[in-house]
């Protein structure tokens, strides 16, 4: 007997990266055993030149496949070159340098994933050549009226739970046909993993719909809300005290940051962040208690504890999560380590 493995990996393609994936079949006495690195043609996928072409899949997560069924499953990839040095495309090998470091202060993050369900051209839930009611009942809402695309966000949910990812929520989002999944609260490397994975496992799901879900952070132009990709950090010292929380808002804000932050925050930041449809402008920086226009949210509840957790809010909904989690966790935990803090 044999098992069939999805090899998913995030391709070269500039300035977003899309997913990709390919079959595998393995015998049964692979089963609990090391999976075997893959190849690719890294011209297909903007990872290499034709005369070169040749890319390596190294397996760094698996999980059953809830598609498939069975003993199937799912191989997140990080690609390598052929002398097994981290493509330039890898930006995980970066994060897992960085998560090392900081082990000890033992970060976390928990991030919210927007995205908009679109039906051929137009937002699912938008009516041909026209435009619905304005936003305002449709986050959290219920009913035909509001809500659209419930049944492949229930089904994407039960994929999520079924393959064993840490998703600890879901809801519907201010515009129409625009929903969030939430993953973590769990570690660097293990949040943006599964992040990953649960991406992939959001297109695969809408397929069967015939239904395409995009990340774009500003899918409808106007006054409409964008997507963004709501990231929640913490440390040990966070989570045990407040001063430790006003150390990474600061942190986050100091010299060169933000726009060093802003910049690797997704493409098209500029067209989300605009101040306005809670969002703090994209050139400006800022934090403040129960405040969703600030670039930095401090939770009331954080603030009535002493403790807790910040709440990034300007990563896009196309952000790659190996690189949030790496630019927030070396610039905060630089910072509090540099407080004595960590």
């Amino acid at each position: 007997m044999s098992f069939k493995a999805e090899y998913i990996w995030i391709d070269g393609t500039e300035p977003t990266a899309k997913l990709r994936s390919k079959t595998k079949i393995l015998e049964d006495q692979a089963k609990g055993a090391e999976l075997p690195i893959w190849g690719f043609d890294g011209s297909s996928t903007n990872q290499a030149k034709g005369h070169s072409s040749d890319r390596v899949l190294k397996p760094v997560f698996s999980c059953p496949d809830p598609i498939r069924g069975g003993d199937h499953i799912l191989v997140l990839c990080e690609v390598l070159n052929t002398d097994m040095t981290p493509h330039e495309s890898n930006t995980r090998a970066a994060l897992a340098e960085v998560a090392e470091r900081f082990a000890a202060q033992a970060p976390i993050f928990g991030i919210e994933q927007e995205y908009t369900f679109f039906d051929g051209a137009r937002p699912l839930g938008f009516p041909a050549g026209g435009f619905p009611a304005p936003q305002g009942g449709y986050y959290c809402g219920v009913g035909a009226d509001e809500i659209f695309g419930r049944e492949v966000v229930e089904a994407h949910l039960e994929n999520c739970l079924t393959a064993g990812l840490s998703i600890s929520g879901i809801n519907a989002e201010v515009m129409p046909g625009q929903w969030e999944f939430q993953v973590g609260p769990l570690a660097p490397l293990e949040v943006a993993d599964q992040l990953w994975v649960a991406r992939w496992l959001l297109y695969r799901t809408a397929e069967d719909f015939k239904i395409s879900a995009t990340l774009d952070p500003k899918p409808v132009k106007g006054d409409w809300n964008g997507a963004g990709a709501h990231t929640n950090f913490s440390t040990k010292a966070m989570r045990e005290g407040y001063d430790a929380i006003i150390t990474a808002c600061e942190a986050l804000g100091e010299g060169s940051k933000p726009m060093d932050h802003v910049k690797n925050y997704g493409a098209g930041i500029d067209d989300r962040l605009t101040g306005l449809h809670e969002t703090a402008p994209w050139n400006e920086y800022s934090y403040g208690v129960s405040d969703r226009g600030a670039s930095v949210r401090i939770p009331w509840q954080v603030e009535k504890d002493g403790k807790g957790y910040i709440e990034d809010r300007r990563p896009n909904a196309n952000v790659d999560p190996y690189v949030v989690t790496r630019l927030i966790t070396d610039t905060c935990c630089t910072a509090l380590e540099k407080a004595g803090q960590a």
